[in-house]
């Protein structure tokens, strides 16, 4: 059996949870996935969504590396809110000084700014709708178009929904429905978040219209199920509304964690980022040690 003890910090945003671990002071590179799997278990382990990774970067212009393991051990490729817990704890532990942080991710790289009022503001990038690069295999869906969007039915066991496909760098599916509280995550989640039609499966959004300005919205994440807030998410979602024609940017996204506000101006703008603020805060800090 071995062991390896390590030094972290538990944080969340909006009550999507987390546990920092810096990679620069203390060495990770053996840390296997079952191992990963124990660290965010709740009752065997910290507990957590998602494992954040502060790591040097690889690429030029870049402060530093920011890697994602899911509660099931696998390693994805965004995650919003953890982006804004990620500034909030390079600042704290003194690894930069800058309030605006350029951070290496899979796909490209993020501009993290944490506000005087201690909100966290990330952009995003633009939002991607390449089939191929999502990636998505709609050829055997049905389709129809809303607004400047192309809805996609998606069946499943029980019944079939009709969903927006958008990447903000992980794969989402939107869909819209009359009240959040009423939705079926816990039984659609699942199958949407494994549908053939997704090579690397895909984050389930549900959505309720308030009004142009305001939704509700729950995500069925992949590799990790029902959190109580997703950043990726409620960027995909408001993406998703506005070119349904439903949602005007800036948007508010009440999560059941809390709330995120979300601009973007992709109406006019091509390739325009969306921009996401939010909060994020330290739980307390600690050192565990992991058996395999």
């Amino acid at each position: 059996m071995t062991s390896t003890r390590l030094r972290f910090t538990k944080m969340h945003g909006a009550g999507n949870d987390f546990i920092v671990l810096d990679g620069i002071s203390q060495d990770l590179s053996k840390i296997t996935k079952a191992q990963w799997q124990q660290l965010a278990h709740r009752q065997f382990g910290v507990g957590a969504d998602q494992i954040l990774l502060v790591e040097k970067p690889t690429v030029p212009n870049a402060e530093f590396r920011y890697r994602i393991f899911n509660s099931d051990g696998g390693e994805v490729e965004q995650c919003g809110n953890g982006s804004r817990c990620f500034v909030r704890f390079v600042r704290e532990k003194g690894l930069t000084k800058n309030s605006t942080v350029l951070v290496q991710v899979a796909h490209t790289i993020l501009s993290l700014t944490e506000n005087d009022d201690g909100q966290v503001t990330v952009n995003m990038g633009a939002p991607i709708f390449d089939a191929e690069k999502i990636p998505f295999a709609p050829s055997h869906l049905n389709t129809k178009p809303e607004g400047d969007d192309t809805l996609y039915e998606l069946p499943l066991l029980n019944r079939s929904v009709w969903i927006s496909v958008v990447s903000m760098g992980n794969p989402h599916a939107v869909q819209v429905v009359e009240d959040v509280n009423k939705a079926f995550v816990a039984e659609d989640g699942p199958q949407i978040e494994n549908h053939t039609s997704f090579p690397k499966r895909v984050n389930a959004g549900f959505m309720e219209i308030v009004n142009p300005h305001e939704i509700k919205l729950r995500v069925f994440e992949r590799g990790s199920g029902e959190t109580l807030a997703c950043g990726t998410g409620a960027c995909a979602a408001v993406v998703a509304g506005i070119r349904r024609g439903l949602l005007s940017s800036p948007v508010l996204v009440h999560t059941r964690g809390g709330d995120l506000s979300i601009d973007w101006q992709g109406q006019s703008q091509k390739e325009s980022p969306v921009m996401m603020t939010g909060p994020a805060q330290t739980v307390f800090e600690g050192e565990v040690t992991l058996d395999v």
